[in-house]
This record gives C-alpha cells, sequence and structure tokens, in this order.
C-alpha cells in the first residue's frame, strides 16, 4: 500500500544524517538563564518574581493572566539578577527574568500525585496549563487551550506529529527512539482530556526505525496500564507517512491520514481532529506522572558551521553561545545562524538570544550571497508547490501595492509560511517576506476595527 501524503509540496535536501544517529545529551545547565515571558502563542506571562529574590529549579516565575497564554517556569535554583528587557529570537525585545545559577538544582517538595489515568479530563488540562507545556513542534500553542474544544465540535481523532518534516532537524526523531512509552503514555491523556476516541501516529518514512519501534511496542502490549480507571483508546494506529515537506503542517497532516480538509479559516476542531507534536505529549506525560513542568527541551544542533553537531536537552533560557560552545563552537567560515529548521526558522543576529520553548534548532552553515531577485517569469512553480493552494505571486503583488482587501480575498491569511513558494522559485523573489507582512497588515487592521 502506497504511503499516505498530501498535495503539493517540495522535497528538499533532508541532510539529517549528521545527527540521525547521536542520541539526545543532556547539556549541564548554564552559570545563568536568561527565561523570556513570552515564549508560546498569545499575551507574554507577567513576572512572579523580583530581582534578588531566591527562586527554585521548576518554580513558576511567570504567571498567564489570558486564556492565550503560558506560565514560564525557572530552569535553575538561584537568585534572580533583573528583571529587565532582553533580545527574543523573533527579533523585537522581550521581557525577561535572568537568574544566577546556584548549581544546586534545588526543587520545591512536591505533593503526592495520582496515578494520571485517573484524572479527569479537566484535571488533565488543568496540569497541562500549570505546567506550562505548549506545542512543541515551533507553534507554541497552548497545549491546555487546544485540548479543551468548544461542545459543539467533538473530537473523533487525536494525531500524533512525528514527521518532523524540515530538513536537518532529529530531535523529535530522537524522543520517538528513546522515550516511545512516555510518548505513548502522554498520547493517551491528551487523548482523555480531548475527548478523542481513536489515536493516530503519523511518521515519515525516512524514520523507518522509529516507525517499526512503535509498530512493536503497540503489537506487543499497550504502554496504558490495564487497571487504569480511565477508558481506554477504542484504537491506537500507526501510519508510514511519504517523506515530503511541509508533512508536518496540522492541515496538511490532516489530509494525509484522514482525507479531511480543514475549512478556510477554521482550525482542526472544525473537523473533529486534535494534533500535538511527539515532545509535547511528553511533556505532558512528564508532568502528569512527575508533576515537571516544562523548563528544557530537547533540540538539534546543527549545520557545516557547527564543529560538533549533537542532538541536546537544554534548560530553556540557556544562551545560543552557551549551547554552540558545547557543541564546539563555531567554524570560522560560519555566516548564518538559524533558530529552528532551513525552511521556517528564524534568522539570528546576536548569540545572546536565550532558548525558548518553540527551540527545535540551532543551525550555523556557510551561505554564499543572497542571489539578485529577478522579475517574475510566470513559470507557475510556487503555484505548482503551495500546498495550501494558493497563489504566491499574486498575493505578493496585492501586498506590494498595499491592496490588502484583495490579499485577504485570495487567502493571504491562509498561508503557513511554509517556504515552498521562495524554494521553488527561479527568480528569487522574497515571496514568504511579502505574504508574512500582508498577514500582519491585514492582522493589524482587523484587531483596529474590532478595538
Amino acid at each position: 500500500m502506497a504511503n499516505k501524503s498530501f498535495p503539493r509540496g517540495v522535497h528538499p535536501p533532508e541532510l539529517k544524517e549528521m545527527t540521525a544517529d547521536m542520541a539526545l545529551e543532556v547539556m549541564p545547565p548554564p552559570e545563568r538563564v536568561s527565561i523570556l515571558l513570552l515564549q508560546h502563542f498569545g499575551k507574554p506571562a507577567e513576572p512572579l518574581v523580583q530581582k534578588g529574590e531566591e527562586v527554585y529549579l521548576g518554580q513558576k516565575i511567570g504567571e498567564a493572566r489570558t486564556l492565550f497564554s503560558a506560565p514560564v517556569h525557572s530552569s535553575v535554583s538561584g537568585k534572580v539578577l533583573s528583571v529587565d528587557d532582553h533580545s527574543h529570537p523573533a527579533g523585537n525585545p522581550c521581557l525577561a527574568i535572568t537568574i544566577s545559577n546556584n548549581g544546586q538544582d534545588r526543587a520545591l517538595q512536591k505533593e503526592g500525585r495520582k496515578d494520571p489515568f485517573s484524572l479527569s479530563a479537566d484535571e488533565i488540562r488543568q496540569l497541562i496549563r500549570e505546567a506550562g507545556v505548549v506545542g512543541l513542534g515551533g507553534a507554541a500553542f497552548p497545549t491546555a487551550v487546544k485540548l479543551s474544544p468548544p461542545k459543539d465540535k467533538p473530537i473523533d481523532t487525536l494525531i500524533i506529529n512525528g514527521c518532523e518534516c524540515e530538513p536537518m532537524l532529529t530531535a523529535d526523531y530522537r524522543l520517538m527512539l528513546e522515550t516511545p512509552e512516555d510518548i505513548l503514555k502522554g498520547a493517551e491523556l491528551a487523548r482523555i482530556a480531548s475527548g478523542a476516541k481513536k489515536i493516530i501516529i503519523g511518521i515519515e518514512d525516512n524514520k523507518k526505525e522509529a516507525f517499526r519501534l512503535f509498530r512493536k511496542i503497540l503489537g506487543a502490549s499497550s504502554p496504558i496500564p490495564s487497571d487504569s480507571n480511565s477508558e481506554k483508546a477504542s484504537s491506537t494506529e500507526i501510519a508510514l507517512l511519504k517523506t515530503k515537506y511541509p508533512q508536518g503542517a496540522e492541515k496538511n497532516l490532516i489530509f494525509a491520514l484522514l482525507r479531511r480538509e480543514v475549512p478556510r479559516g477554521g482550525l482542526p476542531f472544525d473537523v473533529g481532529v486534535v494534533v500535538q507534536n511527539v515532545g509535547t505529549v511528553k511533556a505532558i506525560w512528564e508532568a502528569a506522572n512527575t508533576g515537571k513542568p516544562l523548563y528544557e527541551k530537547a533540540l538539534t544542533v546543527t549545520g557545516n558551521g557547527i564543529k560538533n553537531p549533537k542532538n541536546l536537552v537544554v534548560r530553556i533560557g540557556t544562551p545560543f553561545q552557551k549551547v554552540i560552545d558545547f557543541c564546539g563552537g563555531l567554524a570560522d567560515e560560519a555566516n548564518l545562524l538559524v533558530m529552528g529548521g532551513p525552511m521556517m526558522g528564524l534568522a539570528q543576529w546576536t548569540l545572546e538570544v536565550p532558548v525558548v520553548k518553540g527551540t527545535s534548532g540551532i543551525l550555523a552553515w556557510q551561505t554564499p550571497r543572497p542571489q539578485p531577485e529577478h522579475a517574475c517569469i510566470r513559470c507557475g512553480r510556487c503555484v505548482e508547490h503551495c500546498p495550501m493552494g494558493l497563489i504566491p505571486t499574486q498575493l505578493a503583488k496585492y501586498v506590494q501595492f498595499n491592496n490588502l482587501a484583495e490579499a485577504e480575498k485570495w487567502g493571504v491569511l491562509d498561508c503557513v509560511e511554509c517556504g515552498c513558494c521562495q524554494y521553488s522559485c527561479p527568480s528569487k523573489i522574497p515571496l514568504v517576506h511579502w505574504i508574512r507582512l500582508g498577514k500582519n497588515k491585514v492582522a493589524a487592521l482587523k484587531r483596529k476595527k474590532s478595538s
């Protein structure tokens, strides 16, 4: 049977061989961390500590005051040095809590915990919220909100995203190989919280070792205790997907696995689905099982500009400079630093930005000078490869001439900024730049009208 997939997309060089066989290595925490209060979709958290206070490992230091926000926690024990603006990987400065690490990793006493599988859906969601868990596939959407669909939109399927379709990144692959049972247990808790009846784990066919491992575990015995008070999932399936980018985008993954199309302007729960990344469900299990908040992150450090590429588990708030130093430093020829993958990642201008919850990778390489932009030759490649079925050149033109009404009409807000159009463009037009600008302008106009 042919592996499942979605229409269009691209298949750039995978470049995963540098780190795919490297086990996750725990990086020692640095002398100081800077915990940004905006590491998620929505409003920044509000600081709960002041300069000079002593904090514990895992202590909540930033509170979420709105629905679309998430608390943040200290990733070390020590003294608060400052609560001030700090460089953010997304570009704009953001309030951060900088903590001097005392090297003791002193944690607060934890209360006795209930069996995670005896918890109600509300209790699971509350634990997830308090632990600051957000989507670790890149969007960093608050997970407790995602697992709370409207009552009139029942969920029948929970999809676990094991695609990791971005080139060069392999941290999720290592999580699947090294902690498969934690992932399955976290998936079951997410299923209970969302009310889904079925779990599907989607893995691309360039990760067949992970696919075989999950199939073996699911075929042998369930990792969910048989005496659990919760109703077990009616079924847990595993599906092998054709390796293609951007397979891991929610709407593409839903179509590939279920042939359901999320409506324009809609969300996965409009078609009865919730999608969670493998790292996210592992964090859910840790929060429910041990009370561990999200204060460390699995990520890949790679590229020909990194002397010793690695897969690491890094404390949140660690400066990029310290992570790169742990990997042997930058090669002399490196001239580009990116957070995330090479297709959707964000170029960085300083090594002092800290690791955040959404940091899936730190990439460095030598890149040639950008090629000059030429006029569009109307080849149609951007249309041919756009996974959302848009016309990127037309959208870019509308934005360039500030015709935002037409840009919205033609679907500028439906763009997922995957970069397939720009990757395939022979004229080297910065299509993603123009479309992203248009999305921001349209969103700003909508906010202005609603206020």
